[in-house]
C-alpha cells in the first residue's frame, strides 16, 4: 500500500510499504482523510518534533478518518455491542498508554499526562509509532470513535485537532460570558476560536500577523480580528488568553493583554530549550499561566459538536490526493499560500 513516509530532514516520500495485518484483537481501518499538522511538517523540515527525533522511517499522520474494513475475531463482540461493523465510519484516538507507572491521584484521569504515551506518527519511542497517512491502518478497538450521522469523513479527520483546542479552552476553566483572546490563528488557534464560542464565551478576539488566517478565524466565530502587522493593537483586559502561536516574542504582549487575576493557556508549542520572553506581568498581574497538552477524551466531544452544527469547513483550505502528499506538505508549510488545514485524500 502507499503511505506518506518521512526518512529524515527534507526527505519526505510517498512510497509502497507492507499492508498491515489485522490481528485477532485488532481492527483494520481503510483510511480516507488525513489533515497535515505542524508536527508532521516539523519531522519533514527538521527530522524532529520537539524532543522526538527520527531514527528510522516514519509514516506520518495523526488526524485521520476512514471506515472499518476488517474486524479481528477477538474484537467482534465488543465492537458489535458498540454498533461498529465493517463499513462503519470512524475517526481514531491516536494515543496508547504504555508502561507501569504510579501517578498522583489528582492526575490519574488526565491520561494525556501519562509518563509514556505512544502517539500516531510520533518518533518519541523506539520503535516509532507509525501514523495513519496510509491506505490502511490496524488499530485497537478502543481507539475507534464512530462518526455521527451528518458529519463527513473529511470533517471527522479534524476531530483530533479540535479536541486539542477544546482541551485548551477547558484548561482555562469556565469561559461562559467572558472575553477570550486567541493569539495565533493557525489551525489550532482557529479551532480554539470555535471551541471558546461553543463554551459560551461572550466575545472572542483573534490575533495573528496573517490576514488570511484572520479571515478564517472570523469565519470560525471570532467577534474581532486584530493584525499587529497592520497596526492592530491587542486589548489590555481580557479574562482569558489562549496562546496558540508558540512564538516566544508573543508571550509578553499576550500576557499584558490579560486582566489582573486572569488566565493564560499555552497550547502553542514553544521551542525546546531556553527562550527569551517577557514574563514579568505574570507576577505583577497575578496571572495563572497554564499549559495545555493534547487532550483526554475531548475527541468525542469534538464529534458531538460537529454533529450539533459547528462548521469547521473554513479551516480546510486545500486538499490533495495521496500521490500528491508532498505537494500538500509544501502548501501547508507555506503561510503565503493562504493555507490553513491541508487535507489528504487517502482513499
Amino acid at each position: 500500500m502507499q503511505a506518506v513516509v518521512v526518512h529524515g530532514k527534507d526527505d519526505l516520500r510517498v512510497e509502497e510499504i507492507a499492508d498491515p495485518v489485522c490481528g485477532d484483537s485488532a481492527v483494520l481501518v481503510a483510511m480516507e482523510w488525513g489533515g497535515i499538522c505542524g508536527s508532521d511538517i516539523a519531522y519533514w523540515k527538521t527530522g524532529a518534533s520537539g524532543t522526538a527525533v527520527l531514527s528510522a522511517p516514519l509514516v506520518l499522520g495523526h488526524e485521520v478518518s476512514g471506515t472499518v474494513a476488517q474486524i479481528g475475531a477477538g474484537a467482534a463482540a465488543s465492537l458489535a455491542a458498540r454498533g461498529i461493523r465493517v463499513g462503519t465510519p470512524v475517526t481514531i484516538h491516536p494515543a496508547t498508554l504504555v508502561g507501569e507507572h504510579q501517578v498522583p491521584a489528582e492526575t490519574a484521569d488526565r491520561t494525556n499526562l501519562w509518563p509514556e504515551v505512544r502517539y500516531f506518527g510520533s518518533a518519541a519511542f523506539e520503535p516509532h509509532e507509525q501514523g495513519g497517512f496510509s491506505r490502511f491502518r490496524a488499530v485497537r478497538p478502543d481507539q475507534l470513535r464512530v462518526v455521527p450521522d451528518g458529519v463527513s469523513l473529511k470533517a471527522a479527520a479534524l476531530a483530533e485537532p479540535f479536541a486539542v483546542a477544546l482541551h485548551a479552552v477547558s484548561r482555562a476553566g469556565d469561559v461562559a460570558g467572558k472575553t477570550v483572546l486567541v493569539n495565533g490563528a493557525g489551525p489550532i488557534g482557529a479551532l480554539a476560536v470555535a471551541a471558546a464560542k461553543a463554551a459560551g464565551a461572550a466575545r472572542v478576539i483573534a490575533a495573528d500577523l496573517s490576514a488570511a488566517a484572520l479571515d478564517i478565524a472570523g469565519r470560525m466565530g471570532a467577534d474581532v480580528c486584530v493584525n499587529p502587522a497592520e497596526g492592530g493593537v491587542l486589548p489590555t483586559d481580557v479574562d482569558v488568553a489562549i496562546e496558540a502561536s508558540g512564538a516566544p516574542r508573543a508571550l509578553g504582549p499576550v500576557i499584558a493583554a490579560v486582566r489582573r487575576g486572569g488566565v493564560m493557556v499555552q497550547v502553542g508549542n514553544l521551542p525546546a530549550g531556553e527562550i527569551p520572553a517577557a514574563l514579568g506581568n505574570i507576577v505583577t498581574r497575578e496571572i495563572d499561566y497554564r499549559g495545555s497538552y493534547r487532550f483526554v477524551e475531548e475527541i468525542s466531544a469534538a464529534l458531538d459538536l460537529m454533529a450539533g452544527g459547528i462548521d469547521l469547513s473554513p479551516l480546510m483550505t486545500h486538499e490533495v490526493v495521496l500521490a500528491q502528499a508532498v505537494a500538500g506538505f509544501e502548501l501547508a508549510a507555506d503561510r503565503s499560500s493562504g493555507s490553513s488545514k491541508v487535507m489528504i485524500f487517502l482513499g
